[in-house]
C-alpha cells in the first residue's frame, strides 16, 4: 500500500478549537465517575501505584521474616504464621508486583512512545487493572483472617493438596492468582496488538524504541508461560474440590506433573521480570551517555534469544527429583547457554557508556548499581545450573540469595531508576536528587549486607522455609547481619516513597524533556490525557534528537488526527512491518462495563473458592451479559462514514476486518495463549502415559464411536461456518442466517456427543487419573464449544439487527478464526481420548 501526504491548509485551521475538541473527547469524567475512565495515563498510574502498594505490603512481610530469623529459637512468629508470611511474601512479589509493574509502566508509556493516541483496547486495559486490584486484595487480605496460603509460593503437592494442613488458603492462592493471570494475559494482548499495529507512520519495526521491542518479547512470553500455570491450577483445584487424583500417586497421579507445569511458567517468569527492566535501562543509558545505543540489532536479537532459551530451563529447578541423567545434562547446558544473550545485553550497555560521556544522575546510579547486583546473581545462577552444585545448594539459603540478587538487582533497582527518570512525565517535576542518592546508598549497601551472607549460610546448611534454627550452628551472626541489612534496605525504600508522596506544589515545573532524551514519550504533556497532540511521521530511532522541529509540529497539530470533530477517540492503525497507515481506529471511551465485568468475574472466582455455586453462577451470567454489551456497543460499532480525512490529505477507512484489523490480531493472540493452556493439558495426558506401564489401569475408556461422531459434527460445524462467512460476503443474508443456525445446532450436538462416551462407559473421575484426565480434556473442549455457541448467537443477533453485512463482517471473520482453533482442539482431543488408548 502506498500513502501520500500534502501540506496542511494553514488558512482554514482553527488550532485552538481543534485542541479544545480533543481535550473534551479525551477528558476524564467528573466526580465519582472518574474511576470509570479508561485513559492509558490514568490506568497506567493506578496500575503503578497499586503494584507498588502490594510491593510495600510484601516488604513488610519480608521484614517480619527477618525479625523471626534474627536470633536462634525465636518465637516472634509461630511456625504456622511464618509459613503464611513467607508464602504470601513470595506470591505477592512475583505475581502482584514483579510482572504487573511492567505492564503498568507499558500502559502509561507506550502510546506516546509509539507516537499513538492510545493503545487499541483501552477498556481491556481498564478491565485488566480492576481484575488485578480485586484479585490482589483477595489474596493479600487472606492473611488478616488467618486464611493465607501456607505451602510456599510454588504450592507443591501433596502438601498443598492436603486440606487438613493447607485449609482454604491453597484455594485462595489457586483461584485468586488465576483471576490475576486473566489481567496479565489481557495486558499481553493489549501490548502485542498496540506495538504491532499502532505505531506512528514511518516507525518501521526496525526503528521501534528498544522498550517496545522488549515489551513485545515479554508479552509474547506471557502467552506461552502463564497458560501452563493456568492448566496446572485447573488440575490442582479439581483435586482439591472434587478429589480428582491428578497428583495422588496412590490413584495413578504424580506430584511431579505440578512441578513441570509450574516451572514451565516459573523460570520464563524470571526473564519476563528481567527483560522489561533491561528495557528501562535501554532507554536510560543512551540518554545519559548522550548517544544512541550501540548495537541496536544485537540487543534485539539477544533479547529474542533470551526469551526463547528461557523456555528450555525449567527442569533445572527439578535436578533433585530423580530425573534421568540425559535430562539433567540437557537442561544444565541450556541453563548455561542463556548466559550468552544475557551477557550481550549487559555488554551493549557498557559499550554505549564507554562510547559516550556518561552523566551519573540518580537514574544512572540505580541502573548501574542494579546491573552490578544482577551480575553477581547471574554468576551464582551459572553455579546452580551445574547439577553437582545444585545438589549441594538446592533448597538452601544460597538459592534465596541467588534469587534476590537476580530479582532485586535485575528488576527493583532498574524500576527505581525508571521512576526517577520518568517521574517528570507524571506532573512535570523531578524527584529530589539529594534524596535519590541518599536512598540509593541505603538500598545498595543494605541489600548486599542483607543477602550476601545468605550465600554462606546456605552453603553451611541452612535450609529454606524454616522458621527457626538451633544455637551453636554458626548461623546466628549471619542471620542477624542479614536482618540488619534488610532494615537498612527498607529505610532506602521508604526514602523513595517519601520522595514520591511529598508535596511538590511549590516546586517549579521542569522544562520539557529535562533529561534531553531522544525518544517520543518525552513529547507527552502531563496535564493532557491523549498520547500525542497529533500523530507524527517518524524518520529515526531517536526522533527528538534527529528531528529538532518535531515536538513543535506535533503540539501544533501539524500531523495526523489533529482534531476530534466527530466526538470520537481515534488513533491510527498501521501495517506491522513498515508502519504504513491503514485505518483510523475509534477506540472505546469511558464505561462502567470494565468495572462491572471485573467485579462479576472476580465474583466467580471468590464464590468458587468458598463453594458458593449459585453465587458463582449468577456472577458468571452477569459477566457474560457485561461482555456482550461491551462488544455490542464498543468494538462492534459501525461508523457513519466509510472513510475519513485524517490530515495531510490522507483518507483512511474507519472500518476494516480480517488481518488488517486489531480485533483479528487480538483474537489470534488470545487463541495462541488458549492453545498453550490446552497443549499443557495434553502434555499432562502423555506425562501420565509415560510414567505408567498400564496407563488405563484396565479401566473402561470413552471408546471410539462417540468421539468419532463428535469430531464429525465439529468438522461439519466448521465447514458450515466458513460457508456462512462466504455467503455473508456474497450478500446472501438469509443463507448466512440459516447457516449460522446450522452451526449452532451442530456445535451443541458435537459438545453433547463428546460427553456421551465417558458417561455411558462409567468413567469415574475419582477412582484413577486416567478417567480424570479424559474428563478434563473433554470438559475443556465442551467449554470452548459453549463459548463458540455464544459467539455464533452474537453474530446471528447482529445480523438480524442489520449490524453485520458484507461490508461490516469483522465479528464473523473473528469468530471463524476462533473456530479454526476450536476445530484443532476438537481434532486433537477426540483423537487422543478416542483412539490413542488402543495404540498402547
Amino acid at each position: 500500500m502506498t500513502w501520500t501526504i500534502s501540506a496542511p491548509d494553514e488558512t482554514s485551521r482553527d488550532r485552538a478549537g481543534e485542541e479544545a475538541r480533543l481535550r473534551a473527547v479525551w477528558s476524564n469524567p467528573p466526580g465519582w465517575r472518574y474511576w470509570t475512565t479508561v485513559n492509558n495515563t490514568q490506568i497506567g498510574l493506578w496500575y503503578c501505584a497499586t503494584a507498588f502498594a502490594f510491593m510495600l505490603f510484601a516488604g513488610v512481610l519480608a521484614l517480619l521474616i527477618r525479625v523471626q530469623l534474627a536470633t536462634p529459637r525465636n518465637d516472634f512468629l509461630t511456625a504456622e504464621v511464618f509459613n503464611q508470611v513467607f508464602t504470601l511474601h513470595g506470591t505477592v512479589m512475583m505475581f502482584l508486583f514483579a510482572v504487573p509493574i511492567f505492564e503498568a509502566i507499558a500502559i502509561f508509556l507506550l502510546p506516546p512512545m509509539l507516537g499513538a493516541r492510545e493503545l487499541p483496547f483501552p477498556r481491556l486495559s481498564a478491565f485488566g487493572f480492576w481484575s488485578f486490584l480485586l484479585g490482589g486484595v483477595f489474596v493479600c487480605g487472606s492473611i488478616f483472617f488467618d486464611a493465607a496460603p501456607n505451602a510456599g509460593w510454588f504450592m507443591y503437592p501433596p502438601l498443598a493438596t492436603d486440606k487438613a494442613y493447607s485449609g482454604i488458603g491453597a484455594d485462595i492462592w489457586l483461584l485468586g492468582l488465576s483471576f490475576i493471570e486473566v489481567a496479565s494475559i489481557a495486558a499481553a494482548v493489549e501490548l502485542i496488538v498496540g506495538i504491532m499495529k499502532c505505531r506512528a507512520p514511518g516507525m518501521r519495526i526496525n526503528m521501534m524504541p528498544l522498550f517496545a521491542w522488549y515489551l513485545l518479547i515479554v508479552a509474547g512470553m506471557i502467552l506461552f508461560a502463564f497458560p501452563p500455570l493456568i492448566a496446572g491450577d485447573i488440575l490442582f483445584e479439581m483435586e482439591r474440590m472434587f478429589d480428582w487424583p491428578f497428583f495422588d500417586a496412590a490413584r495413578g497421579g504424580d506430584p511431579l506433573l505440578w512441578q513441570h507445569l509450574f516451572w514451565i511458567f516459573g523460570h520464563p517468569e524470571v526473564y519476563i521480570i528481567f527483560l522489561p527492566a533491561i528495557a528501562l535501562m535501554a532507554m536510560i543509558v543512551p540518554t545519559f551517555a548522550r548517544r544512541p545505543i550501540v548495537g541496536y540489532s544485537w540487543i534485539v536479537l539477544a533479547a529474542v534469544g533470551t526469551g526463547f532459551l528461557s523456555f528450555g530451563l525449567w527442569v533445572h529447578h527439578m535436578f533433585t527429583t530423580g530425573l534421568p541423567q540425559i535430562s539433567l545434562a540437557f537442561f544444565s547446558a541450556a541453563s548455561e547457554a542463556v548466559a550468552i544473550p544475557t551477557g550481550v545485553q549487559i555488554f551493549v550497555f557498557i559499550a554505549t557508556m564507554l562510547a559516550g560521556r556518561v552523566l551519573f544522575t540518580v537514574p544512572m546510579l540505580f541502573g548501574t548499581g542494579g546491573l552490578a547486583i544482577f551480575i553477581i546473581g547471574g554468576l551464582t545462577g551459572v553455579m546452580v545450573a551445574l547439577v553437582p552444585i545444585d545438589w549441594q545448594a538446592h533448597d538452601t539459603y544460597f538459592v534465596v540469595a541467588h534469587l534476590h540478587y537476580v530479582l532485586i538487582g535485575g528488576m527493583l533497582f532498574p524500576i527505581v531508576a525508571g521512576l526517577y527518570y520518568y517521574y517528570p512525565l507524571v506532573n512535570a517535576r523531578k524527584l529530589s536528587d539529594r534524596l535519590g542518592k541518599f536512598a540509593f546508598w541505603h538500598m545498595f549497601v543494605g541489600f548486599n549486607v542483607a543477602f550476601f551472607p545468605m550465600h554462606l549460610s546456605g552453603l553451611w546448611g541452612m535450609p529454606r522455609r524454616v522458621f527457626t534454627y538451633e544455637e551453636g550452628t554458626g548461623l546466628d551472626v549471619l542471620n542477624l547481619t542479614s536482618t540488619i541489612g534488610a532494615f537498612v534496605f527498607a529505610a532506602g525504600v521508604l526514602i523513595v516513597v517519601a520522595d514520591v508522596v511529598r508535596p511538590k506544589h511549590r516546586q517549579p515545573k521542569e522544562e520539557f524533556n529535562p533529561w534531553n532524551a531522544g525518544t517520543l514519550e518525552w513529547i507527552s504533556e502531563p496535564e493532557e490525557n491523549w498520547g500525542v497532540r497529533s500523530i507524527p511521521i517518524i524518520a529515526s530511532r531517536y526522533p527528538l534528537w534527529d528531528q529538532p522541529e518535531l515536538r513543535a509540529k506535533i503540539n501544533a497539530g501539524d500531523f495526523y488526527l489533529p482534531d476530534a470533530r466527530e466526538g470520537y477517540r481515534e488513533t491510527l492503525v498501521t501495517s506491522v512491518l513498515d508502519a504504513e497507515p491503514i485505518q483510523c481506529l475509534r477506540v472505546g471511551g469511558t464505561s462502567m462495563l470494565t468495572i462491572l465485568s471485573a467485579v462479576a468475574l472476580g465474583g466467580v472466582f471468590v464464590a468458587t473458592t468458598f463453594h458458593w455455586w449459585v453465587v458463582a453462577g449468577v456472577c458468571g451470567m452477569v459477566f457474560i451479559v457485561a461482555v456482550w454489551w461491551w462488544l455490542w456497543t464498543g468494538t462492534g460499532a459501525i461508523p457513519e462514514h466509510v472513510d475519513k480525512n485524517v490530515g495531510l490529505g490522507l483518507r483512511l477507512p474507519l472500518y476494516v476486518s480480517g488481518p488488517a484489523s486489531v480485533g483479528w490480531w487480538a483474537m489470534f493472540i488470545t487463541m495462541v495463549g488458549d492453545g498453550t493452556a490446552f497443549g499443557s493439558l495434553i502434555f499432562g495426558y502423555f506425562f501420565y502415559w509415560t510414567i505408567h506401564d498400564d496407563f488405563t489401569a484396565g479401566l473402561p475408556g470413552p471408546g471410539w464411536v462417540w468421539p468419532s461422531i463428535s469430531l464429525l459434527l465439529f468438522l461439519a460445524a466448521w465447514v458450515a461456518l466458513i460457508a456462512a462467512r462466504r455467503a455473508n460476503r456474497a450478500g446472501s443474508t438469509g443463507v448466512t442466517r440459516l447457516l449460522l443456525g446450522l452451526v449452532l445446532i451442530l456445535d451443541l450436538s458435537a459438545a453433547a456427543s463428546a460427553l456421551v462416551g465417558p458417561t455411558t462407559t462409567g468413567m469415574d473421575r475419582v477412582v484413577h487419573v486416567y478417567p480424570a484426565i479424559v474428563w478434563i480434556l473433554l470438559g475443556w473442549l465442551v467449554l470452548h464449544a459453549l463459548v463458540g455457541a455464544l459467539m455464533i448467537f452474537y453474530c446471528a443477533a447482529r445480523s438480524f439487527r442489520g449490524l453485520m453485512n458484507r461490508e461490516h463482517d469483522g465479528d464473523l471473520v473473528n469468530v471463524v478464526l476462533y473456530w479454526h482453533f476450536l476445530t484443532i482442539t476438537a481434532l486433537t482431543t477426540l483423537t487422543v481420548v478416542g483412539f490413542f488408548p488402543a495404540l498402547r
